[in-house]
């Protein structure tokens, strides 16, 4: 099978793979070549895949859609972190998860002041009419 995962910047991995096991919403599955073709969404979690020289890796993925379409897989996500050591892969994802978590909540405070700023001006257009 051809795994691909897409970012919404970047295609973060292309490889042939043998065995590929994921989490749904309801569940651990796995994927083989002969397996019907498959839609789901994914939680939060560890996909582990195979590469066809027998090498598992791991690769942490945040919610996103899991396709299986003939040969081809294609997982979109908005966040994901690939490592072949499942201890530096729970590093990385904590590390990132943080400046992530950090960022949206920088974010959400501007949009907060840019909302109060925009009903304020809202608020003395109408005192003035």
């Amino acid at each position: 099978m051809k795994l691909k995962v897409l970012l919404p910047t970047k295609i973060l991995l292309e490889e042939e793979v043998s065995k590929i096991t994921a989490e749904a919403e309801n569940g651990s599955f796995c994927l083989l070549p002969r397996h019907i073709d498959f839609v789901t969404a994914l939680v939060p979690g560890i996909l582990i895949f195979v590469s066809v020289g027998g090498e598992e890796k791991f690769l942490a993925v945040d919610e996103g859609i899991l396709v299986k379409s003939g040969a081809e897989v294609l997982v979109s996500t908005r966040h994901a972190v690939q490592s072949s050591d499942l201890g530096l892969l729970q590093e990385t994802v904590e590390k990132q998860f943080r400046i992530l978590n950090e960022t949206e909540k920088v974010t959400r405070s501007a949009l907060a002041k840019l909302e109060v700023n925009i009903v304020r001006q809202f608020l003395e257009l109408g005192k003035g009419g």
